[in-house]
């Protein structure tokens, strides 16, 4: 994804732009002071534009807003949010991991009330910054993040896969997934429709075949190899494909109105914005702690960091153009390119400028099923497959929160799924929490000693009270809580109704001895 996971045992490299948690196993690069690095700062800069732009565009596409929007909060990206202080090399963009959500707001509210959402979530995220909430975002679970990303992704390739033979997806994930059979049926019978469809295979084959060539050939970006390449060939074959729509860099831009903060009534537009703010902050965090592993330099100040996004993503809702997130990819590229300080990333969005400014017909030759390959690869790489068969061996109770998240993702919504996986990891935390050990000793004459030792939450109440229930009803019962270390209410009141039932019985009260 072009986005955002975290500090974990189970967790290995990121792959793209939306798996933002662990070390590429690359040479650490160091940071220099300003100044003495700008031959690397500027090297480092042309490669980062060369990865960013085709995916700049191609999110754009994918969310169903004009291509240049994507390029605009790419600008926005390294030129606002690069020159704050928080993360050293990271960059920052239009993210993979948001495009399935943009694309829903965009359907149901329209571009430009997406500035109002865009712009609120930044300023949300400022406040969160600044009262220090940055660093509270790597406490959620990684499952859950990770379930996220897999959702994300799972919906990103079957929507995109429509794209891929220039057909319109249906709108709900599970349509989409549920459509794919027969959309390739149809695919196979249209020419124009497999002639797409083999330019965007064609396409994914580049970006997958890429790293198996000779080490001088990938000094070019994969991405923007298989889509120049994809675009080279539908124009020296006139193959029909549909094309990127190019409305000029201004004519794109739309603010919003004061009409459209109206909108900030309707509770989906409310949902929206938190769901922006919830994902954007955590995918930019997660990031940050991946690339603060790929070198020596400062280490990432997350609150700061938090602003630093917060700003961009306000300066971008008052363009209208899409949310930003920091992006693993293209800061993994940054780093491994020689990057030493902010220059580099600051650069990359001065380049994206003036391509935009100066070029902004070349983005009407590139062939939308290329982009959409770029998008079908990526999202394959949101999908921790390997990760997951581990992490169901050594901690199973995670990988469900993670493949819950997911299906939830896909079969209900973006927002809704990451709330239930959220839910989810509380209650597995509360279950482990509430760990409470129940020891009946009965010697055979006189009473029965029970002892609960632990933590007894109403969690573990059914339990308990089973056992409890299972004693014999004509023997007196003495049951010691002296060994509790947490007695929550709904526990208490249980085994006082139990003590008065069983004392009920005919036989002596039920003797309790109080945790203090």
């Amino acid at each position: 994804m072009d986005s955002s996971h975290m500090n974990t045992p189970h967790k290995n490299t990121p792959h793209m732009d939306t798996s933002p948690t662990a070390s590429t196993g690359r040479p650490r690069s160091r940071l220099t002071a300003p100044g003495s690095s700008w031959r690397q700062d500027f090297t480092a800069s042309l490669v980062v534009f060369l990865v960013a732009l085709p995916l700049c565009v191609g999110v754009a596409v994918a969310s169903g807003v004009p291509a240049e929007l994507g390029l605009v909060t790419g600008i926005v990206g390294g030129i606002v949010t690069g020159m704050l202080p928080g993360s050293s090399l990271q960059v920052s963009g239009p993210a993979a991991g948001l495009t399935v959500l943009v694309y829903e707001a965009v359907r149901a509210y329209g571009v430009p009330v997406l500035g109002v959402i865009v712009l609120i979530a930044g300023l949300l995220q400022l406040l969160m910054g600044g009262l220090r909430l940055g660093r509270w975002f790597r406490a959620i679970s990684v499952s859950v993040v990770e379930g996220m990303l897999a959702g994300i992704g799972l919906v990103l390739i079957a929507g995109q896969l429509y794209s891929l033979a220039d057909t319109e997806a249906p709108s709900s994930g599970l349509a989409k997934i549920a459509g794919l059979p027969g959309m390739f049926a149809d695919a196979v019978a249209s020419p124009q429709a497999r002639t797409a469809l083999c330019l965007g295979v064609g396409t994914i084959a580049v970006l997958v075949l890429w790293k198996r060539l000779p080490k001088p050939v990938q000094v070019v970006p994969a991405q923007l190899a298989a889509v120049g390449l994809a675009t080279l060939a539908s124009a020296l074959l006139g193959l029909p494909v549909a094309k990127v729509e190019v409305q000029g860099l201004i004519e794109s831009i739309q603010p919003p109105g004061l009409g459209e903060f109206g909108e900030l009534a309707s509770i989906g537009v409310i949902g929206t914005v938190l769901a922006f703010t919830l994902i954007a902050s955590a995918e930019s965090l997660f990031s940050a702690a991946a690339v603060d592993r790929l070198h020596d330099g400062p280490r990432t100040q997350y609150d700061k960091e938090l602003m630093a996004q917060g700003a961009g993503n306000a300066v971008c809702g008052l363009l209208g153009a899409l949310p930003m997130t920091a992006v693993i990819v293209r800061s993994a590229a940054n780093v491994q390119a020689g990057a030493r300080t902010k220059a580099s990333r600051v650069l990359h969005g001065v380049w994206l400028l003036l391509f935009a400014a100066l070029l902004p017909a070349a983005l009407g030759v590139i062939p939308v099923a290329a982009l959409a390959a770029v998008l079908v690869h990526a999202g394959f790489k949101l999908i921790p497959a390997r990760e997951l068969a581990g992490l169901w061996r050594e901690h199973r109770g995670e990988a469900l929160i993670l493949i819950v998240t997911a299906l939830s993702i896909v079969s209900v919504s973006m927002f809704e799924g990451v709330l239930i996986g959220l839910a989810l990891a509380v209650v597995k935390t509360a279950w482990e929490a509430s760990h409470v050990r129940l020891e009946v000793v009965d010697k055979g004459a006189g009473p029965i000693q029970a002892y609960l030792t632990g933590n007894a939450t109403f969690l573990r109440l059914p339990r308990i009270l089973d056992t409890l229930e299972s004693l014999p009803q004509d023997r007196p019962v003495e049951l010691h809580l002296t060994g509790l270390h947490h007695l929550d209410h709904a526990c208490r009141t249980a085994l006082e109704n139990w003590a008065e039932r069983h004392s009920g019985a005919g036989t002596e009260p039920v003797k309790v001895t109080s945790p203090g």
